[in-house]
């Protein structure tokens, strides 16, 4: 370790963009951290710090390192470990607008009103760009798809593996120069902090390559979309208690009832899982995303996918509902915090599952989800259950950004605001 080794000490915010302040990594305090400001959250996915917001000029943040998330960033000589951070008040409580410690207050309410906990994995989909801006390789799950990735696969590929991400597939998608990397199911908080990691390894290794590796959900309103599919099971004591072969689907009671929490709130939840002003674009039937609030049986057009389960698998181990309606615009911490309190309303008003749909969507009725971000909001202003899982500032926070994204992008056509997002993410 040499003195020109630097900590980079992180928080994702409520566009998923992952800012914080470099050290030296020989001065890190896992207790003091470093400075931050709480207008920060303010600040949109183009650079802006929309005012007014809750916080102004005032207050003082610090940013807390996790010590057990760093990881090395893939730069030239190894010189930069980044870690993830907890926002806390001066007095070292938490910051009630931090979205890592809001999703540690939802995980502590599925287990202390339920006894339960929950296992996750994000896929995550990008498209690969060269230097002029234009996709990088053809060939959907071919080969030569996967070719026309290197040398950028390997070294992403080594990258995850340095930085302990187990990645299970990587894979050249349907779209040009589309490709998706899936990881291990890990406890809540930690898969949501592997999510975060990933997309910033990911994007790293593309920049070291001379390329660009854009999370977007669409380069353009026909291209195919990179989703988000997170990956949910229900545990207690240390056992999955997701699966049960005699219940709708092979779901348990309890599985059953947090999967209805989810379609009670789905509309409202997508001003948190899908929250940037082009998401919706691909929320539609037959983009094999999310055509509408069901749950389906090895269907991708559903918001919950109940998947098939491998051979030789224990279905108890492997059984788990997958949620289709998320996108890299989101906060990792926040989609699961939402998912997580949507669960935690099913299973408090025991809310049945009515239905599983086993066939296509041409034959089967189904509610569709809001067509735009503005719709989602207005769900999410008349869900009084929903408004209450998140800190007001916070709510607030994040419907100023979001209107100031709208400012900036409303006048271009719906082509050049894809491509805007797109240079974004």
């Amino acid at each position: 370790m040499t003195d020109s080794m630097l900590a980079f000490v992180v928080t994702n915010d409520l566009v998923a963009h992952t800012r914080g302040r470099a050290l030296p990594l020989s001065e890190l305090s896992e207790t003091a951290g470093v400075g931050w400001v709480p207008a920060d959250l303010a600040i949109n996915a183009f650079g802006h710090l929309i005012e007014p917001n809750p916080f102004g000029a005032l207050g003082d943040l610090r940013l807390i390192p996790d010590m057990n998330t760093g990881i090395p960033l893939p730069l030239p000589s190894g010189t930069c470990r980044m870690f993830l951070a907890d926002q806390t008040l001066p007095d070292g409580t938490a910051w009630e607008c931090c979205p890592r410690s809001t999703l540690k207050g939802a995980l502590r309410r599925l287990a202390d009103d339920h006894g339960l906990s929950i296992m996750a994995a994000f896929e995550h989909e990008f498209t690969l760009l060269n230097q002029e801006g234009e996709p990088k390789g053809q060939g959907a799950f071919t080969l030569g798809g996967l070719i026309d990735g290197e040398p950028f696969g390997a070294d992403a590929r080594q990258a995850l593996t340095a930085a302990g991400i187990k990645w299970e597939n990587w894979l050249p998608e349907y779209g040009p120069g589309q490709f998706e990397v899936t990881v291990a199911p890990e406890p809540g908080l930690r898969a949501a902090d592997t999510a975060v990691l990933t997309r910033e390894v990911v994007r790293t290794v593309a920049k070291m390559n001379s390329q660009r590796a854009t999370f977007a959900p669409l380069i353009h309103p026909d291209a195919v979309g990179n989703g988000v599919h997170v990956h949910l099971s229900l545990w207690r004591e240390g056992s999955p208690v997701t699966h049960d072969s005699s219940g709708l689907a092979g779901l348990s009671d309890l599985a059953q009832s947090a999967s209805a929490g989810i379609l009670e709130h789905a509309a409202a939840m997508l001003m948190w899982t899908a929250p940037s002003h082009v998401s919706a674009l691909r929320l539609a039937p037959h983009r094999w995303s999310a055509a509408g609030s069901f749950v389906g049986l090895h269907n991708r057009e559903a918001l919950l996918r109940v998947s098939a389960i491998p051979p030789g698998s224990d279905a108890a181990l492997a059984y788990n509902i997958e949620y289709r309606a998320a996108d890299a615009t989101a906060n990792p911490y926040l989609v699961l915090a939402v998912l997580v309190h949507a669960m935690c309303d099913g299973l408090d008003r025991n809310l049945p599952l009515d239905s599983v749909m086993t066939g296509h969507i041409d034959d089967e009725q189904f509610t569709r989800l809001p067509v735009d971000l503005a719709g989602a909001i207005e769900a999410f202003d008349r869900d009084a259950t929903a408004r209450v899982w998140f800190s007001s500032d916070l709510v607030d926070t994040a419907l100023a950004v979001r209107r100031g994204e709208w400012e900036a992008v409303a006048e271009l056509d719906v082509p050049a605001r894809c491509l805007a997002y797109a240079e974004r993410y």
